[in-house]
């Protein structure tokens, strides 16, 4: 993945010129709303960027001139709540703060020895993933307010529908495999990597399309309460829950993957079909299972993802259908495992044995509540250094804003 100090810096560059092209994507009046109250305005998310790259990359004295104290509160990540945080500066001024932060790194890069220093590089590779992580973010707030950010927004199908696809599963067969990553690049609760066994079991093809979960809707899926859980049952009551957040069924998207759904949406349904979700640790088995073995950093083996693998980083701005990436598949045949939409599991957000926090206890720790549902693989906003089948995302059951959808196990 990254060898060495001075490629992480080239990839560090990378990524901040598509953080400052989704910027320049987004038109400034509607940076400062609240789009969820659940979230934060999308400009804080490119203040907190740069607030945390000078966090843990600037000496103290040089820091100062970054950490005012309005920008202690303002972008602090236990700062201000997040309805507060609308009273920003200008998109001009964050976008300038952006830049002055990378400048003065970049002239501590010049400064340092730059022989390798793994402890750097494993630092410089959790704030690129930050970076990653809260761009995302800001892809899927623009989704909720209606922008465009499709590099290439032409799908495949657009204009004459394709036939719906049935819904295929897959048998993944009994094996062994390392879950989790030593890599340098992988985060603290991807940590250790471990080996498990994990028994045969069968994976749809293709997360399920819009196609298949309009039959759920169609038999009234959302009105009776013998397909959800309890605690779904009251979600859904309490809140009039009647269909998913992103729902637009149209005849010329059958075939992507519904999205914006929670946990309860996603188990509904499976008990609808008389299937269920994987756990984590199957859907990661299934993931890195390549022609090369059964621990691969994707479902094609080790080469980088592109975008003829998967639907990644914004290239098209929305969904994919899900038989569209034949280079993406893994052994048995999966197609979208990375990329398109996030998958839920049915695992619950812990902890691998001797797990060790970083860089604080705040990023993964604070998370080991028993509350938090695991997702899996990527969205069509996740760029490629999020990409890869060891890494987890966690969110409330109850979430449905993030580009979230679901494949089913038997």
């Amino acid at each position: 993945m990254v060898e060495n100090l001075e490629t992480i810096d080239q990839a560090m560059e990378r990524c901040r010129t598509e953080t400052l092209r989704l910027l320049h994507r987004i038109p400034p009046t509607l940076g400062d709303r609240q789009w969820h109250p659940d979230f934060s305005p999308i400009d804080w998310h490119f203040g907190h960027i740069a607030f945390t790259e000078a966090l843990w990359l600037l000496p103290e004295q040089e820091r100062k001139k970054f950490h005012t104290p309005s920008y202690q509160k303002l972008f602090r990540a236990d700062g201000l709540s997040k309805s507060e945080r609308c009273a920003l500066p200008s998109r001009g001024v964050i976008e300038q703060y952006l830049g002055e932060v990378r400048a003065s790194v970049k002239q501590v890069w010049g400064s340092a020895d730059r022989s390798w220093d793994r402890a750097q590089a494993r630092l410089r590779w959790w704030l690129l993933q930050h970076e990653v992580q809260h761009s995302e973010t800001i892809s899927f707030l623009s989704h909720l307010a209606g922008i465009d950010l499709g590099v290439n927004s032409q799908i495949p199908g657009d204009e004459c529908p394709e036939p719906v696809l049935e819904a295929t599963m897959v048998p993944i067969p009994a094996g062994g495999f390392y879950q989790g990553s030593e890599q340098i690049c992988a985060q603290d609760n991807e940590r250790p990597a471990h080996w498990v066994e994990v028994e045969q079991f069968w994976l749809d093809k293709y997360p399920v399309t819009q196609a298949q979960y309009q039959q759920f809707i169609d038999a009234g899926g959302y009105q009776q309460s013998k397909y959800w859980t309890e605690a779904g049952w009251q979600w859904r009551s309490r809140d009039n829950v009647t269909a998913p957040l992103y729902w637009q069924p149209e005849s010329n998207t059958q075939n992507h993957p519904v999205y914006g759904v929670s946990v309860y949406e996603a188990e509904a349904y499976t008990h609808f079909i008389g299937k269920r979700l994987p756990t984590e640790q199957e859907w990661e088995r299934a993931a890195r299972w390549s022609g090369q073995h059964n621990s691969s950093t994707y479902p094609w083996g080790e080469t980088l993802p592109t975008k003829e693998q998967c639907n990644f980083n914004n290239h098209r701005g929305r969904t994919t259908p899900v038989d569209y990436y034949d280079q993406g598949r893994n052994q048995g045949g999966c197609y979208d495992l990375l990329g398109n939409v996030w998958e839920w599991t049915a695992s619950t957000f812990e902890p691998y044995d001797n797990f060790q926090p970083y860089p604080y206890r705040g990023y993964s720790q604070a998370y080991f509540d028993g509350e938090h549902r695991v997702m899996r693989g990527g969205s069509w906003a996740t760029r490629s250094w999020g990409l890869r089948g060891s890494f987890r995302n966690w969110y409330h059951p109850w979430t449905r804003q993030v580009l979230v959808g679901f494949r089913c196990a038997g």
